[in-house]
């Protein structure tokens, strides 16, 4: 059986403007559509829910920029500042309700190729973790990129290992493809709103 050539990351992380509208298949338009990789996939119950959300039933404005993360879905919305851009990314979200954080904050730092440091509550439930990661190793759980939010410990950050992406799979922060957080992080600025629902 022959496989689309496009691939479901450049799809998904592509541009959902009024040009972009005109290039995603009808699946990507459905409100009530679940796209689910097929069973013959290598990366199996990986689920998100791809609809297009509007910012208004979410935010007041899009100063700075807006970005919505729904968590029961699993995928990140981002609006521009000036509304002219919108795109719409498949997300990993935390394992469990207790490591989970909904609610407002905001981006407070951009770091390329961030450093990871457990937090003392994951050393307690692995203490066989290293204490750091430096940025750019191969085994980095952050990626090469991260938007720090005002929440102590919360991220937003790319992942190495991408069978994570559309699953319940992190501590509490949200995670993206690598090329996706670095679209994203050059989209992103310091004070763009963050809502995760």
């Amino acid at each position: 059986m022959a496989h689309d050539p496009i691939s479901r990351r450049a799809l998904l992380g592509g541009a959902v403007g009024a040009a972009g509208l005109a290039a995603l298949p009808a699946f990507a338009l459905e409100d009530s559509t679940e796209f689910q990789a097929p069973a013959s996939a290598s990366v199996r119950n990986n689920i998100s829910s791809f609809r297009m959300l509007q910012w208004q039933d979410y935010f007041d404005n899009t100063r700075n920029g807006a970005i919505l993360v729904d968590l029961t879905s699993r995928a990140l919305h981002y609006w521009s500042e000036d509304q002219s851009i919108y795109r719409l990314y498949p997300s990993s979200v935390p394992l469990s309700e207790d490591l989970t954080r909904r609610g407002r904050t905001e981006v407070v730092q951009k770091v390329v190729n961030p450093s990871w440091r457990p937090t003392p509550a994951m050393r307690i439930r692995n203490p066989e973790w290293p204490e750091v990661v430096e940025g750019g190793a191969k085994d980095n759980p952050l990626g090469t990129r991260a938007l720090y939010l005002s929440w102590t410990y919360y991220r937003i950050h790319g992942t190495h290992d991408t069978r994570k992406i559309g699953r319940r799979s992190s501590n509490g922060c949200v995670g993206l493809y690598n090329e996706h957080i670095e679209e994203l992080f050059d989209m992103a600025k310091v004070g763009t709103q963050v809502l995760l629902i």
